[in-house]
Order: structure tokens, then sequence, then C-alpha cells
């Protein structure tokens, strides 16, 4: 195997960043290859919290070179914060083992401060982190982004910012009624971090399509889940970029080449952060339950994880939806010792019976169909698992027809097990 994606498969805050961080280890380069700033990869490293946003996981193994690729949108004020946690947390940063692609559309204060306004004043709230990524992405559509390379040059930048402000000067003086830096000052504001960037930047995509001609080991993190993508995800509540598999092709590339391995990052439950249907979410005494164990506060806002029952339909969709080859089951410790366990294995929706949400059904119509299974109470000591969760792990692969190659049960690298017969670079 030469490459792996991970990928989450629900709404995010899946555990992807562990599963990146323990496969990161096994391979040459990791690819961040969309979002921003607004993703949250939390790892525990012998009891020692790390969080990573904007800097892929691969960065904690020295012999790994990580990539921020063309499709991820930079906040430098971001990067600048994240660079220095890291280096307090004793890893070394340097264009060595951390390259940024001089194409990453760059996030300005005009773009924190609209999103911001947006999700304050507008007519409809989406649960967005307020970090300027909707905005961003809409200039890098609309071809008036700031491209990391124009940081480097002040009159070009000073150009660019002042096409940039035309429209929305406009929204924030008569729409919003909001101040707003003056050009001078992002400029200048711009221009100094851009020297802190600038020993990163470089062409990463000339710079992968090496590594792919000399079979490096490489693998494609992901932010975020299927269902929050833009054009996949349950719209409009979503982000906006590409989550899903199609994201790595647009936003890093593969030069001719397939990816060996699609893991889905799947909660062993659902949660999901923001506004948005959720056909299987608890309001009960054992929502909350799960709420406490599970610790489901986002890594990057703090906001609070609403919680449900693992939801089949939604993982069908994204297996389809997303190419996804196997499946890495995460918190499974959280649901055990419940009362009470349920699946849902499928929706009644307008008189039919359907297992797949596929695009277009109205979420907040569905009615969840559930399979109650007998709740477990395993310990996780030694790898060996219960008859109880091993039922459970089974209906999983049954109703979906994908294998759950990994059981992640708790924070740690070591709280791992794999399962069949998949390499993930271990061999």
């Amino acid at each position: 195997m030469q490459t792996l994606a991970i990928i989450g498969s629900q709404w995010g805050d899946e555990g992807k960043g562990k599963i990146t961080d323990l496969l990161g280890a096994k391979c040459d380069v990791v690819v961040r290859y969309q979002g921003g700033n607004n993703a949250g990869h939390t790892i525990v490293v012998d009891k020692k919290k790390i969080v990573l946003h904007i800097i892929p996981s691969g960065i904690l193994h020295p012999h790994t070179t990580s990539i921020i690729a063309h499709g991820v949108v930079f906040d430098p004020d971001a990067f600048k914060a994240e660079l220095a946690d890291t280096q307090k947390a004793g890893i070394n940063l340097s264009f060595n083992n951390l390259k940024i692609s001089e194409n990453c559309s760059v996030i300005t204060s005009y773009h924190k401060l609209l999103d911001q306004q947006r999700e304050s004043q507008g007519p409809e709230r989406i649960g967005t982190t307020g970090k300027g990524i909707g905005p961003c992405y809409e200039d890098k559509v609309a071809r008036k982004a700031i491209k990391i390379k124009d940081l480097f040059n002040k009159e070009t930048l000073k150009s660019r910012l002042q096409k940039n402000l035309i429209e929305k000067e406009t929204l924030f003086k008569h729409l919003y009624h909001s101040s707003f830096p003056s050009i001078e000052d992002e400029t200048s504001r711009l221009f100094e971090l851009g020297k802190m960037v600038r020993p990163f930047a470089c062409d990463t995509f000339s710079f992968l399509s090496e590594c792919i001609s000399n079979n490096k080991k490489i693998l494609f993190e992901g932010a975020q889940g299927v269902l929050l993508d833009i054009d996949y995800g349950s719209y409009p509540f979503v982000t906006s970029s590409n989550t899903s598999f199609g994201g790595i092709h647009t936003g890093a590339g593969l030069m001719g080449r397939p990816v060996d391995e699609v893991l889905g990052i799947t909660k062993a439950y659902t949660t999901r952060v923001g506004e948005g249907p959720f056909p299987t979410e608890l309001h009960s005494e054992i929502g909350k339950k799960i709420q406490k164990i599970g610790n489901e506060f986002g890594a990057t806002t703090g906001r609070i994880r609403r919680c449900g029952w693992l939801d089949l339909p939604l993982l069908h969709y994204s297996i389809k939806a997303s190419n996804l080859t196997s499946l890495a089951l995460t918190k499974v410790d959280v649901l055990s010792g419940l009362s009470e366990l349920k699946i849902c294995h499928a929706y009644r929706y307008r008189g039919e019976t359907i297992d797949c949400a596929w695009p277009g059904i109205d979420m907040n119509e569905v009615e969840p169909i559930y399979t109650d299974m007998t709740p477990f109470h395993d310990t996780f000591k030694n790898g060996v698992l219960s008859t109880e969760l091993t039922s459970y792990i089974k209906m999983i692969e049954d109703s979906l027809q994908i294998p759950v190659s990994i059981i992640a049960y708790g924070p740690e690298r070591s709280e791992i097990i794999f399962t069949g017969a998949r390499n993930f670079f271990l061999k």
C-alpha cells in the first residue's frame, strides 16, 4: 500500500486525529487537502494533549513531512499561534518537515468579520465557527482570493486587498453597520505575517508529484466529515469545502495514481455540532450521559456536540459518496456500561423504508427505525472483545457491507485494536 486517505464519515469530530497520528508514524508524507482552522484534531500522547487545527497530524513524527496543500484556506494568525503551541510542546518545525502551498487562499480579517456578522445578523444560522472559512472560499471561487504568494510583495498584496474589499465594504457599512480594518492596516498585518510563513512556502503540487513517483508512503488527512461536504453534505448546514474523497483530487492532487485505501473514521454513536437536522439525536438522560462520558465538546470552539445513536443510513450514504473501503470505529468505550443500546438501521420516509440517506431527502421528515442491541460492558483489557460488542460490530459490517478494520476505545495512541488483514502501512 502506497496511499491511504482518512475521511470523517459522519458530521466530523469522529476522532480522526488519533488515527491519523498513529498511521502517520508509518508513512513518509501526511497531506491536509481542504478546510482551514475550523477543524480540530485532538491527540493524546502519554497523557499529554495536543490540539492541531491547521498543521497536519504527521508533524508529531520527525521522519514525516507534513503538507498543507492548495485546497486549504490559510489563516496566518492561526498558524502563528499553532506554531508557538507546537514549539512549546517540543516539536521543531522547519521546511524539512512542513511545507505550505504558495497557492493556499488566505483568510483575512475581512473574511472573519463577514462570517461573524452573517452568523449573528443574517436570516439563517448555519452554525459556522466564525473563522472566515466560508467567505474565503467564496473569494476563491469568485477569482479574487489573496494567495499565500501574494503576502510576499507588499504592493501586490495591497492592490489585491483593495479589489477584494470593494463589495465587502458596502456590506460592512450599509448592511451590518460594522467597523472594519483599513487597507493600510490589513496590508501591514498580513505582510508581517507573510515573513513568518515564507520559510515554509513552496510548490507542494510538484513536491507531492515527486513523492508519488518515488513510491513514498502518503496519507491524505481530511478535516470535518462527509456529511459536511459542500456538495455531498446536509446542505445548507455544511462547511465550504469538499471534505469527502473527491477533495483530494482538487485540493492536493494524485498525479494519476489511485488511493489504495479509504478509511472512514466513524464514531460508535453519532454527534453533530451546530445547526441542522439530526435524525437519531437523543434528548434523554442517556444522551446527556453519552455527551458527558464522551467529553463531547468541539476541539476548535468548545461548543457542545449533540449526541445520538449510530445512524447506518447516513453511513451507507457516506460510503457511497466517498468510496470508503473500511471503517475505524472510535470511542467504543463511551457506550460500554449503558443500560440500553440501539442502532438506526433504516428510515421511514414518505411511506417508504430506506436504508441509505440519499441526496434530496428532507432529513427533518425521516423517522429512524431502530434495532435494539444487547448492551456491552467491555473493559478492553488484553484486546479481547465481548460477545455483545462483537455483535454490535457485526451488525454494522453486515448492514453496510464494509469491514470495521480498527477499533479505538480511548484517547491514547495505545488504546486501539487492529482487526482483519488490512495493511495500513503497518507491515
